[in-house]
């Protein structure tokens, strides 16, 4: 047959360690299959009990990562672009009931799939090969739709012996349960319900392509930024989504950040809509695996709970919370860790009497030199600080008040840079100079200050 089907067949089979002498004894019955039939063969053995406890996963997870990481070394080590499993049509209604009893959308209600590329199963990378140039192989299950009743009576017209798997009786095991208890007990109500759990499979995969090709439209126009650590959405355009496609950003950014999830809870997806959907900036909704959705005033971002926040987008001059920075007036001063350097340049007021000063960029600004001294720092805000911003009559305000008035996003507020001399905030960078620091007829000497990138 590998010949008609122009194939190079390879054995591989792992051993969970998890039925001591029984599942030893496997192993060593298809070392002996695969002799007789003069096939390559790769054994190996893993203690998955021992695994599934240090990675906090359950032993039926713990299990299906370390087989496929498996499989995928043997493939990588043969040069195989397939790798076949035996997964059948019953396999298939069981995965389908299980997935909707947990509560699945529908890329668990679509059950198993005929093909797939191994990298989407989100195994951990360490267990994985190598990076290469080689694509990833494709997980192939020819017998998918084919009962496990004609798998049994083909292998005995054929006096094919093969080995049972004993835990596969043990109802401690959520699959287990199904197959022996829950599928029987609906066969009742419906004979029928084996297969009509594999046609709902067939049709809602159809379905969840076209879902998926409408995400991905929609995805490229929500999304403002991706990272390994978090991402971005535009919140109005979110908002004007229909609940489906809501939904299925919000599950695809969780996937993406926590590849190794194969299930969100349904009340993770409905909370975070709700608090998205009232839009109040500040606002918090956890998802799984240490996720955590923030609202923003135009964006809302899904990250990692508890990392430090970053300012975004990063190409803007900015600092780390409570760093200070001593300035060089006049000099350069590069800002640390962001890529951005300060230029000061002291001019007399007669040399600038031309100047428009209207014209000034944001990451420009022309204060009075004397007020502002040779003794100035860049630092960021702390509780109670307060300036006089210009343009209001030299009423004063406090800093939050003022970053909360320029729809200054919470993440951004801790690494906005402030220009301080004498204890006196005269610049809030990139947003408005303060009253006391301004241009005016006694002015003498014009201070010049320019972000530029390096």
């Amino acid at each position: 047959m590998s010949a008609e089907l122009d194939l190079t067949l390879t054995v591989a089979h792992l051993d969970h360690q998890l039925r001591g002498p029984e599942s030893q004894a496997d192993a060593d019955f298809v070392r002996e299959i695969a002799a007789r039939w003069q096939l390559p063969c790769y054994v190996e053995a893993q203690p998955v009990r021992a695994i599934a406890k240090q990675r906090k996963l359950s032993l039926e997870e713990a299990a299906r990562q370390v087989r496929y990481a498996f499989l995928w070394r043997v493939a990588s080590q043969t040069n195989a672009s397939k790798i076949c499993v035996g997964h059948n049509a019953d396999d298939q209604a069981e995965t389908v009931l299980m997935h909707f009893l947990r509560g699945a959308g529908l890329n668990g209600l679509r059950g198993i799939l005929p093909v797939i590329n191994l990298e989407t199963l989100r195994l951990p990378p360490e267990d994985c090969p190598p990076d290469s140039s080689r694509p990833a192989p494709s997980l192939i299950r020819p017998l998918l739709e084919i009962p496990r009743s004609e798998i049994e009576a083909y292998c005995r017209q054929n006096n094919l012996t093969p080995r049972q798997d004993h835990s596969n009786q043990d109802t401690t095991y959520f699959r287990n349960r199904l197959r022996h208890n829950l599928i029987p007990e609906l066969e009742s109500y419906n004979p029928n319900i084996r297969q009509v759990l594999q046609h709902t499979a067939t049709v809602v995969a159809a379905e969840a392509q076209l879902l998926t090709n409408l995400l991905d439209q929609t995805w490229a126009q929500t999304v403002r930024m991706e990272t390994a650590e978090e991402i971005v959405f535009d919140l109005a355009g979110w908002l004007n989504l229909p609940v489906g496609l809501k939904r299925s950003t919000v599950r695809r950014a969780v996937h993406r950040l926590r590849r190794q999830l194969r299930d969100i809870n349904f009340e993770h997806v409905e909370n975070a809509i709700k608090v998205l959907e009232k839009g109040r900036t500040g606002s918090l909704a956890t998802l799984p695996q240490g996720l955590i959705l923030t609202v923003s005033y135009q964006s809302f971002t899904i990250s990692t709970e508890g990392e430090p926040s970053r300012p975004r987008p990063l190409n803007q001059p900015h600092l780390r919370q409570d760093q200070v920075v001593k300035l060089e007036i006049p000099g350069v001063t590069q800002l640390p860790f962001c890529g951005w350097q300060l230029e000061a340049e002291i001019s007399s007021i007669g040399d600038l009497e031309s100047h428009d000063f209207k014209r000034l960029g944001r990451w420009e600004v022309c204060l009075d030199a004397d007020v502002v001294g040779h003794e100035a720092i860049l630092c960021t805000r702390r509780p109670g600080n307060i300036f006089f911003p210009l343009g209001m009559a030299g009423h004063r305000k406090k800093v939050n008040e003022f970053m909360i008035d320029q729809k200054i996003p919470v993440k951004w507020r801790n690494h906005v840079p402030l220009l301080v001399a004498g204890n006196r905030i005269l610049w809030i960078c990139g947003y408005r100079s303060d009253e006391r620091a301004r241009i005016q007829a006694h002015t003498k000497q014009v201070l010049s200050l320019r972000f530029e990138p390096l």
